[in-house]
């Protein structure tokens, strides 16, 4: 949450957790230093994955699958998750923990360019988590909200960038300004598309959350 540090220690400390094998994989990712989604995140994943009771979801980015394994240990028995994963080196990783989960007839990895998979996909996915590269989302917007199912979730992880995306683009280094002007787009994309109702909320570094409301025309 980008916010005071004690608030941040305090709403930690209500956490109620993961299972010990979710907590042992996002330990072996921090070792590694492979990035996995923050406890306030996880929190807010496992509280819509019980509001919504998905039975199909599309996770955009799979790393080394811990929040595939997070996502499908909360949703309904019977809930089968795609993941998308184009990282040589994570993919390999991600597979042994799904074998390690017993996971491997809930989850199905798919490797290569989310650009190229998105448009083979047919879903429709009630629940779909965009957690890739960050100046991506907008390119992969249509053929996400194509995918959505009507009254399906759409949740958007890492829309804040730490807190840069308040500034100026001016303000932002150099090496961050596409992917910065890119977030903006794609923000204003979401709060503004006549097929969906967003929320943005400064959760973890910032989470979109919108629920496709009627079949999208434009895309």
């Amino acid at each position: 949450m980008i916010s005071d540090e004690r608030m941040e220690t305090f709403l930690a400390s209500l956490d109620a957790g993961n299972t010990p094998f979710l907590d042992q994989i996002e330990r072996e990712a921090l070792e590694t230093n492979v990035p996995v989604i923050r406890t306030q995140t996880q929190g807010l994943l496992r509280f819509l994955l019980a509001l919504q009771k998905p039975m199909s979801i599309l996770e955009v980015g799979c790393a080394i699958g811990f929040s595939a394994l997070l996502m499908s240990e909360y949703a309904p028995a019977g809930c089968k998750i795609t993941t998308i994963e184009k990282y040589e080196k994570r993919i390999p990783v991600a597979k042994a923990n799904f074998v390690r989960a017993e996971k491997e007839d809930a989850i199905t990895l798919l490797e290569g360019d989310a650009a190229d998979i998105l448009k083979e996909l047919t879903g429709p996915y009630d629940f779909i988590f965009m957690d890739a590269a960050k100046g991506q989302y907008i390119h992969f917007m249509p053929e996400v909200l194509r995918l959505l199912a009507p009254g399906g979730l759409l949740v958007s992880d890492n829309v804040l960038q730490d807190g840069d995306i308040l500034e100026s683009r001016f303000a932002v280094e150099r090496r961050n300004r596409t992917i910065h002007s890119r977030m903006r787009e794609y923000l204003y994309e979401l709060t503004h598309h006549e097929a969906l109702e967003t929320v943005v909320l400064p959760v973890g570094d910032g989470v979109t959350v919108s629920v496709k409301t009627m079949p999208n025309e434009r895309s």
